[in-house]
């Protein structure tokens, strides 16, 4: 290799840096202003969900508090911060990574940009399935006060709540799709069947009692109203009073002073 080449091959690995370095400061460039602008975004949401009480609430239900025990230190505002945090970010990292020209790179974080919404989706499913269960509890209790079967029904309700959210979460997450389309409709048959048998085994006196009574009511009412249909005996006149028309009746019948013996048809008197 001949000086000359030398100096050729430096040329152009010179030239290729000169020519790659305005791609790597496009690249530097939005990778500071993306961390700025997503940091700011996820502070702002996270105060304003803290400002609306999203924390105090959830910690006031059942899963709050199982996850306050799990993770004493987490938070729903921000963790939903921390998820926004990175999705905009995302969107900056894809951005500066194409002004490098890496193509495999770019395709790979353009997979996973288009995959954070779902995370996103599935945080809110969680947090408003919580929200629901809790408000659920309440009303229940409420409702139904310390009754055994308000205390039954605020179990089971938060709990079918929580489980449906799950299956939901799972097939947003795209995880294992069909077997958690089985998993639901088997759970949803089992409770169903669970309750059919509760109902017609345990509940049998019950719903007879109910059905009596519905009878009872329905006989009762239809009675009642074949009774006001029928015509009421005449009411008793009081003394000296007399009804409307008996006067007209009456004159009706009497035609004046008595007739002679001759009108009468009797004859002279001999």
């Amino acid at each position: 290799m001949t000086p000359m080449d030398i100096g050729d091959s430096l040329q152009k690995a010179a030239d290729t840096f000169f020519n790659f370095l305005p791609n790597l400061l496009g690249f530097l460039v939005l990778l500071v202003v993306g961390y700025v602008v997503a940091r700011i975004v996820a502070r702002i949401l996270a105060r304003v969900l803290e400002s609306a009480g999203l924390d105090r609430r959830l910690a006031e239900t059942d899963t709050g508090r199982f996850v306050e025990n799990s993770m004493p230190r987490a938070s729903a505002a921000r963790g939903i911060g921390a998820v926004v945090f990175w999705l905009v970010f995302g969107f900056f990292l894809v951005a500066a990574v194409s002004a490098l020209q890496i193509d495999s790179v770019t395709v790979f974080l353009n997979q996973v940009l288009a995959y954070l919404p779902n995370i996103v989706v599935a945080i809110l499913i969680f947090v408003a399935a919580a929200l629901l269960s809790g408000a659920a509890t309440k009303a229940i209790s409420r409702t139904m006060g310390d009754a055994p079967m308000g205390k039954i029904l605020a179990t089971v309700v938060p709990t079918l709540i929580m489980v449906i959210a799950m299956f939901m979460i799972l097939q947003q997450l795209r995880i294992a799709a069909p077997i958690v389309q089985i998993a639901f409709a088997a759970t949803i048959g089992a409770v169903a069947l669970g309750l059919a048998l509760a109902f017609g085994l345990g509940g049998r006196s019950v719903a007879q009692e109910i059905l009596e009574d519905a009878y009872r009511r329905n006989r009762d009412e239809r009675m009642r109203r074949r009774a006001g249909q029928t015509v009421p005996p005449p009411r008793a006149e009081a003394p000296g009073t007399e009804a409307p028309g008996t006067e007209a009746t009456a004159t009706a019948t009497y035609t004046g002073a008595p007739r002679s013996a001759t009108e009468r048809g009797d004859g002279p008197l001999s």
